[in-house]
């Protein structure tokens, strides 16, 4: 009998190929998953705020524009939103605190955010589907 180790069978180089593959798969899903974690966590704790901070001072017509302040039929500035209470108002139902015309008026600016502008990227992140 012989010390050495018994010699490993040869793969075929498709086989050693698929393994490896294998392998790598295996760490990238183990360190995607804790990503998508904390992702969903952030869009869970992102805010919107209506309308953002730059235009403050802006009253928010019923098609959710913005228009000077004191313009008739317009609401005032209504605060900063959690990300799920404006799922919830994009879906139907009404945002905090507010009565349900104000409310609409409120998501309708929300879903013209454009990009650069405050509450964007959390809005954005509300209409990404989920997996």
């Amino acid at each position: 009998m012989s010390d050495e180790p018994p010699e490993a069978p040869k793969l075929p180089k498709s086989s050693r190929r698929a393994l490896m593959l294998g392998a790598a798969s295996a760490s990238a899903i183990v360190s995607i998953r804790p990503a998508l974690a904390q992702t969903s966590a952030s869009v869970i704790n992102c805010q919107i705020p209506v309308p953002d901070p730059a235009r403050a001072g802006s009253f928010i017509d019923a098609e959710g524009k913005l228009v000077p302040a004191g313009t008739a039929g317009a609401f005032p500035p209504g605060g900063t939103y959690k990300a799920q209470d404006v799922k919830r108002a994009l879906s139907g139902g009404t945002l905090p605190g507010v009565p349900y015309e104000q409310s609409r008026a409120y998501t309708n600016y929300i879903r013209r955010l454009q990009s650069g502008t405050s509450g964007f990227t959390c809005f954005a992140s509300l209409q990404m589907p989920r997996g």
